[in-house]
C-alpha cells in the first residue's frame, strides 16, 4: 500500500543514506522500523502488565503457600533435602 508521510529532512536525508548502504529502498527501511517499534511496544505493554501484577505485595498466605509449595518441589521433585 503506497502512502505520504511527512518527515524532518534530516531524517528523510539519514532513513536515504542508510537504505543505500544497506541496499534496501526506503520503503522497506521504514516498514521494517515501524514493525520493530509496534513490536517493542507490545513488549513493554506486556511487560508494564507484568510489572502492575507482581508489584501488589503477597497476602501473608499467599507467602506461606509459596514457602510450602517450594519446599514440597524441593523435597519431591527435586529430591534435595532442606
Amino acid at each position: 500500500m503506497k502512502t505520504a508521510i511527512s518527515i524532518p529532512d534530516e531524517l528523510f536525508h539519514q532513513v536515504d543514506d542508510f537504505a543505500k548502504k544497506q541496499k534496501r529502498s526506503r520503503s522497506e527501511v521504514f516498514a521494517i522500523a515501524t514493525r520493530e517499534y509496534l513490536e517493542r511496544l507490545k513488549s513493554k505493554n506486556v511487560l508494564d502488565s507484568l510489572n502492575d501484577v507482581y508489584s501488589v505485595a503477597e497476602a501473608p498466605e499467599d507467602v506461606e503457600a509459596r514457602k510450602r509449595a517450594t519446599s514440597h518441589f524441593k523435597k519431591n521433585v527435586l529430591k534435595e533435602t532442606y
